[in-house]
């Protein structure tokens, strides 16, 4: 089994969570299996050091699950991780911009200084809907001076097609039209 069939073979269908009609992908059957673990790791960083991208500077993760595997994928990169969260959950000096959800508007932080003029960042998260909270990332990082070179995604639900709001290439290792 190769390392996307191994990582799809862990996701778990939850249906009409987290309100009805939605059907939710539980990435965190992949983090029961070390093997599994390491073929996610393997293949992004595989995918990052082979497609042309700059050197990366900076890995961005979003809140919360772009921390499962963002500081490992930074570490095999040479980079700094720099965690992007929701309002409030970060000490110090931080920087603030507004997302729109399906259900209203939230907000995400990013600390001052965390990425600094000229980085080249990749933002990582496990899936990819709308696009809105990656885009939100990616204003972060904009207002810190960095530029992002790619948004990485676990899955990506392609009917939603939110990697038209984004402003910089995006790569999905498993897409799903349903």
């Amino acid at each position: 089994m190769g390392d996307v069939e191994l990582i799809a073979s862990k996701l778990k269908l939850i249906p009409d969570f987290p309100k009805k009609g939605i059907l939710f992908r539980d990435i965190f059957g992949i983090f029961q299996d070390p093997l599994a673990v390491e073929a996610l790791v393997t293949h992004i960083v595989h995918h990052l050091l082979s497609s042309g991208l700059p050197k990366i500077d900076v890995v961005v993760g979003l809140d919360a699950r772009g921390f499962l595997i963002g500081p490992m994928i930074a570490v095999r990169l040479g980079a700094a991780f720099v965690p992007v969260r929701k309002a409030g959950k970060l000490p110090g000096e931080c920087i603030k911009v507004a997302y729109e959800k399906e259900y209203g508007q939230d907000f995400f932080e990013m600390q001052v200084g965390a990425v600094k003029q000229g980085q080249n960042v990749i933002v990582l998260d496990d899936l990819i809907a709308t696009g809105g909270s990656a885009k939100a990332a990616g204003e972060l990082v904009a207002k810190l001076g960095g530029k992002v070179a790619e948004y990485v995604f676990f899955i990506e639900l392609t009917v939603l097609d939110g990697k038209k709001n984004l402003d910089a290439p995006t790569y999905s290792i498993i897409k799903l039209d349903d």
